[in-house]
């Protein structure tokens, strides 16, 4: 016998899920009505999705910076999606959201662990995702996690989330206190606009640095220095490729005529950033 669907049971089966209205009637049809059995059934259909979206580019989407209350911790989550119309929607912003709610309280060590934690009572951060893959009609995951902290005493974690939610960083200031809240967020918008690849030369991976005293060896050659001079002109080229591209040693980009290390010790002198994470679109 066909059960019949009342407008009620499929605005109540939206409101959970976030399905279309045509989708939350299907589901209830095929469910003879149980709510339950019907979010099994969209949920079902997002894995299908899923996998035929499998090969998609899920370039878009949001990119959240979160830190506790005491500026402890911190964590970035980024959710991909296909389209920019799907990324700046509430749903989509808030579904991201959430997700980083529950990394800045769980603190995972891996991506495999944030997409094991419960989302709700009926499914983890991973299956949840892959129900929404119905529901927003596009490929969704979870393409990014990092973690940032610091101990009691030793220091707090900033956030700056860059281009509505293109990119985020996270900056770990040594100090504490609310007067050097701005400088960290200063350095964090540094960050997002400069994109270091290290915090200094020392966190420079030893691969890129040979890299670079080759090109530099070999940009000299070409110009027809003597061979003994090579190395020693190589190594002015790397000393010019840290500032660039090492976070304390960069040109502040709100006053060229300082680094970010002047910058900072003009607030304190013992002032400092320790590590920071960036993840952006893309």
């Amino acid at each position: 016998m066909e059960v019949k669907i009342s407008a009620k049971d499929v605005k109540n089966l939206r409101d959970q899920t976030g399905a279309g209205m045509m989708d939350c009637k299907k589901a209830l049809v095929e469910a003879q009505g149980n709510i339950e059995d019907a979010i099994a059934y969209l949920r079902k259909n997002g894995q299908k999705l899923s996998a035929k979206r499998a090969d998609r580019d899920a370039k878009e989407g949001a990119v959240i910076a979160l830190t506790s209350a005491n500026r402890n911790n911190g964590i970035i989550v980024r959710l991909s999606c296909e389209t920019d119309f799907v990324a700046k929607g509430d749903a989509f912003i808030a579904l991201a959201t959430t997700i980083g709610e529950i990394a800045l309280k769980n603190l995972p060590d891996s991506m495999e662990a944030l997409l094991a934690l419960p989302f709700d009572n009926e499914m983890n951060i991973g299956d949840k995702v892959i129900e929404k893959v119905g529901v927003f009609g596009e490929k969704v995951e979870v393409k990014a996690y990092e973690k940032l902290t610091t101990a009691a005493g030793e220091g707090q974690v900033l956030p700056y989330i860059h281009m509505g939610n293109r990119a985020a960083v996270l900056v770990a200031v040594n100090l504490e206190g609310p007067e050097f809240v701005e400088p960290g967020k200063n350095v964090a918008m540094q960050v997002a606009a400069m994109k270091p690849i290290a915090l200094d030369k020392d966190g420079v991976d030893a691969t890129v640095v040979k890299k670079e005293i080759e090109i530099g060896m070999d940009q000299a050659r070409q110009l027809g220095k003597p061979e003994a001079m090579l190395e020693k002109i190589a190594m002015g080229k790397l000393n010019k490729f840290y500032k660039e591209n090492t976070l304390l040693a960069q040109s502040y980009v709100k006053d060229s005529s300082m680094s970010v290390t002047s910058y900072l010790q003009s607030i304190d002198k013992n002032l400092t950033i320790t590590a920071f994470k960036h993840v952006t679109l893309g």
